[in-house]
């Protein structure tokens, strides 16, 4: 691999760590602030809906890439592809500003008016028949599954990956880092497997999230937001779908199928925050456990306190 494919990467990762001073200005000067729900009072001062920036910053890196293709290299990309992928990861943007606009403490947008949107994000990777139809079943071996897999399993895969994602959050770096961890060993996937364009655009993911991160880590200075969140659940449905690694994106996703089992079990009620103290501990907000944030505060409780740092 030509190392200059990796200049994309440092672009989506500049661009957010060099414009998220800004956001996060403009935000506390209107009053655009979310409260720091793990702290003690609960302080409403950190920056909302950060998630904008870098979606901003991965679609700029995404083009820089297209660019340093075309015009340096004189290659062909796979352009129908990255567009696609580029709208699905937009569309997921603009669901996701509203949602944060309307606010989680309004209940944000209906939990079917989410999915609804979400089956229409899905609808760019359908339209190209992206993805191998053929798939390896246990017993029953190799079945093409022929227009039903665009149709039926593109969709259910993004809508998934989107709002699955979407569960494990609520602390300072988490949503961030979980994407850092996932992403980049996608990538890594992706090169392994011969597609090393689709490689380079999720490292241009994790660039723009590397650059987010020194700024949401504890204590975080901004928020993601759903736009955010529903991006990187969407990316890594993309990729898995593009790559033709569908399986390996179940495994790393298997986190997030044990917290929708958790949150099924608070009616999708209970939220993932733990109760903080004066002393910067969090205590169980429940008496049982709706989540995996609750079982690290419940672990770490039994072991020196459970910290917002600690349990991320």
């Amino acid at each position: 691999m030509n190392y200059l494919s990796l200049i994309p990467v440092l672009v989506s990762f500049f661009i957010s760590f060099l414009s998220l001073p800004y956001w996060i200005k403009k935000c506390k000067s209107i009053g655009l602030v979310w409260e720091d729900m793990n702290k003690f009072g609960r302080p409403k001062n950190v920056a909302s809906s950060g998630g904008i920036v870098v979606v901003m910053s991965f679609v700029l890196g995404v083009m820089s890439y297209v660019a340093l293709k075309t015009f340096i290299f004189g290659e062909t990309v796979k352009a129908l592809e990255i567009f696609s992928l580029l709208s699905v990861i937009l569309i997921f943007g603009i669901i996701g500003l509203v949602d944060d606009l309307l606010g989680w403490k309004n209940g944000g947008l209906s939990n079917k008016i989410r999915l609804l949107l979400a089956f229409v994000a899905s609808v760019p990777l359908v339209v190209i028949n992206a993805g191998v139809h053929n798939v390896n079943l246990p017993l029953l071996g190799l079945i093409d599954l022929g227009i039903l897999y665009p149709l039926i399993l593109i969709p259910l895969g993004v809508v998934g990956a989107s709002t699955t994602f979407n569960f494990l959050a609520g602390f300072n770096g988490l949503e961030a880092g979980q994407g850092i961890l996932i992403l980049s060993f996608l990538s890594f996937v992706s090169y392994s497997t011969g597609s090393t364009w689709l490689g380079i655009i999720g490292l241009c993911m994790v660039g723009a999230l590397l650059g987010f991160y020194l700024l949401n880590k504890f204590p975080a200075k901004v928020f993601p937001g759903d736009i955010m969140t529903y991006a990187i659940g969407a990316l890594i449905a993309c990729m898995a779908i593009l790559g033709n690694f569908e399986k390996i994106a179940i495994i790393v996703f298997i986190p997030y199928i044990i917290e929708v089992i958790l949150k099924i079990r608070g009616r999708l009620k209970k939220y993932s925050f733990g109760i903080p103290r004066k002393d910067g501990t969090l205590k169980m907000p429940y008496n049982k456990i709706y989540g995996l944030e609750h079982l690290a505060i419940k672990i770490l409780n039994r072991f020196g306190g459970a910290t917002e740092k600690k349990v991320v």
